[in-house]
């Protein structure tokens, strides 16, 4: 029998409210076992706003911690010494400024920041195809994650500048192939951007301080086979393309967190069954074991998960590390036919995609190609769960069933006190009032020089920090450098070849379209931070393949421009996507608006993770239609969507 294996590091994927709020539940949860910390940060925080900003209206605290300056970090990991810590944080625009905070408070608790353990997501090009906190373009984004992982390697030898971050594509839709192609194309661009920034002797240590952040889902055979697959492309690039020949600098290190795509409203408690299976697909094979795992909690579909509910996906880690006997043995899987092959087929499909990637320029020149494609696998993803083709249990088959008693009461989720903006930019302006403007000015003027000259902007970010900077003013001084990014939507205007099921709704658009005299027209818009947009943009891409005319320009837009734009296009019905939970204010100020602009007689619908008392309060506000994770099937939400314009003109 095999040497018993230690376990994997314990995360729980947390923080909210505010800074001291999260640093009450980051100590809980280390008291109860947990191993590392790995921060939320809020949306504003994640896209370089103050929680002062117009576009952080409703956002602030809602999604994760919002870290505004070196007040809050400080507040953030009071009391947790962060020497002795293990951190990862889920950063990637804002990264570099985020790891400068970081370091800021490090020193500030007299720890030798050479001894700082952790990784910073910092993985720009996912950003781009699926999760859409970006700031700037592709190109001074990369510059700034190889800016970082250059730093590390010289100041922070213990820390991993990089997760590459595969966990979005396949909640994008990503099938497994495409998710290893595109991670290891991201891979490929850092690596060959960084070893013009590090000398010729360092670049296999650098190389072997790359982590990678996967997703696995429910099919956990295919998963695991996907992460031995990953782990032996992995070997090949770096020893084929770069020459990394000591081992240790070829090993695939990755974390996981398992996924949340697959999590459902309806019948929520199965989903303890789901995130347990997905953990198997990254600690079963033992050649292809995760350093670190973080696992939803079951509710996670419906609002922001308790505390309870954080320490129950805990104690599964726990449970399966030290109560079963899975350490206890070498990998189970060697030598398994079946698992050979799927892992060869695997290989060779992502094989495939990398050339195509490279002969397009690689993962910067290919960004628009590769968001095409997984808004494309998405909607097939959902359309073989419309038609049953994929069981969903409890959504699409064994709907019936009794209620959940994990739901009574407060509705089974966490909610953030209303309050806690005005109280964050309360303290953000006692924070600017106190401190040095001019070593402030300072220290921003030299950012911007750095940055404009091609120097590595970290030095000058911890400075900034250092000094008092916030995080709007940092990324300020990156918009004004190097411009702000405007990212593609991967929902072009030419339909599909899609036609199962849809002639009914051809119909209906084309009956309505003659008596409007001209095209239904459509408007999709996601107000506010929210990047999360798969949702949107299959409700675009369902709806261009139904005959509507439709216009979608992307994420992050205010209340003002969706009205706007309602107003020049002349919109027969306004569709409103929000995730993040700030459905409320933004819904609010968009309704308001479409009153004052006259436009109240065109209908608007919502989707998103909304609770049903809120979705009471939505259509008391004037909504005509919420639509949750629950309603699945596209095609009837395009039957409404028709009805609802049917019945405006009828009215009119």
């Amino acid at each position: 029998m095999a040497e018993k294996d230690k376990p994997w590091l314990f995360r729980t994927y947390a923080g909210h409210s505010t800074a001291k709020k999260s640093n009450e539940l980051y100590r809980s949860n280390l008291a109860k076992g947990q191993t590392g910390l790995s921060v939320a940060f809020d949306l504003p925080t994640q896209t370089g706003y103050d929680s002062d900003h117009v576009l952080a209206r409703g956002e602030v605290g809602k999604v994760g911690v919002p870290v505004c300056h070196l007040g809050d970090m400080r507040a953030l990991f009071n009391e947790i010494p962060l020497e002795q810590m293990n951190t990862s944080m889920t950063i990637n625009a804002t990264a570099p400024w985020l790891l400068s905070l970081y370091i800021a408070v490090a020193e500030e608790q007299g720890a030798d920041v050479r001894q700082l353990q952790g990784t910073v997501q910092n993985d720009l090009v996912k950003e781009y195809l699926s999760r859409g906190t970006y700031i700037c373009p592709p190109k001074p984004s990369l510059t700034m994650i190889t800016d970082v992982a250059a730093y590390t390697q010289q100041h922070l030898p213990k820390w991993n500048p990089m997760n590459v971050c595969s966990y979005h594509l396949q909640e994008a839709g990503a099938t497994p192939e495409q998710e290893l192609a595109y991670a290891l194309a991201t891979g490929i661009a850092v690596l060959d951007d960084l070893k013009k920034k590090v000398a010729e002797k360092d670049f296999p240590n650098m190389v072997g301080r790359i982590s990678f952040f996967v997703n696995a889902g429910i099919r956990f055979v295919t998963e695991m086979c996907k992460m031995r697959a990953f782990a032996e492309l992995w070997d090949e690039i770096t020893l084929a393309r770069y020459g990394i020949e000591e081992e240790k600098y070829r090993r695939f290190r990755y974390g996981v967190q398992v996924n949340s795509l697959g999590l459902t409203e309806p019948q929520p408690e199965n989903n303890v069954y789901r995130i347990l299976l997905e953990m198997l697909a990254v600690t079963l094979s033992k050649n292809a074991r995760a350093r670190a795992v973080q696992l939803p909690a079951w509710n996670e579909a419906l609002g922001l998960p308790r505390p309870w509910d954080q320490q129950w996906s805990l104690r599964m880690q726990q449970i399966v590390a030290y109560e079963t006997d899975l350490l206890e043995f070498g990998d189970l899987f060697d030598g398994n036919p079946a698992v050979a092959a799927k892992v060869e087929e695997l290989k060779n499909g992502a094989r495939a995609e990398l050339e195509l990637l490279d002969s397009m320029g690689g993962a910067i020149a290919a960004i628009d190609y590769m968001k095409g494609r997984l808004v494309e696998s998405n909607a097939e993803r959902l359309n073989r769960i419309e038609t049953k083709e994929t069981v969903v249990v409890g959504v699409n088959r064994w709907t019936e069933g009794e209620p959940s008693p994990l739901t009574a009461g407060d509705g089974g989720i966490m909610t953030v006190d209303p309050g806690v903006e005005d109280e964050q930019i309360s303290r953000l302006n006692a924070w600017r009032a106190e401190r040095d403007d001019l070593a402030v000015a300072t220290a921003l003027e030299k950012l911007r020089d750095d940055a404009a000259a091609g120097r590595n902007v970290m030095p000058a970010s911890i400075a900034a920090a250092r000094a008092g900077a916030t995080t709007g003013e940092w990324a300020g001084i990156m918009r004004s450098v190097h411009g702000e990014y405007r990212g593609p939507t991967g929902v072009s205007s030419s339909p599909s070849n899609r036609t199962e099921g849809l002639e009914p709704i051809r119909e209906a658009v084309d009956a309505v379209s003659q008596r409007l005299g001209r095209r239904l027209k459509f408007l999709v818009g996601k107000p506010g931070l929210d990047g999360h947009s798969n949702g949107a943009e299959q409700i675009a891409f369902r709806a261009r393949d139904c005959g509507m005319d439709i216009t979608y320009e992307g994420i992050r837009l205010t209340p003002e421009q969706i009205v706007a734009r309602a107003r020049e296009d002349d919109a027969h019905v306004v569709g409103l996507s929000i995730l993040s939970g700030s459905h409320l204010p933004l819904i609010e100020d968009t309704m308001n608006r479409m009153r004052a602009e006259g436009l109240s007689h065109i209908p608007v619908v919502v989707g998103g993770i909304i609770p049903d008392e809120d979705a009471e309060k939505l259509r008391a506000m004037g909504v005509a239609r919420v639509y949750t994770p629950k309603d699945f099937e596209l095609n009837r939400i395009m039957m409404d969507i028709v009805a609802l314009v049917d019945q405006d003109q009828a009215a009119a």
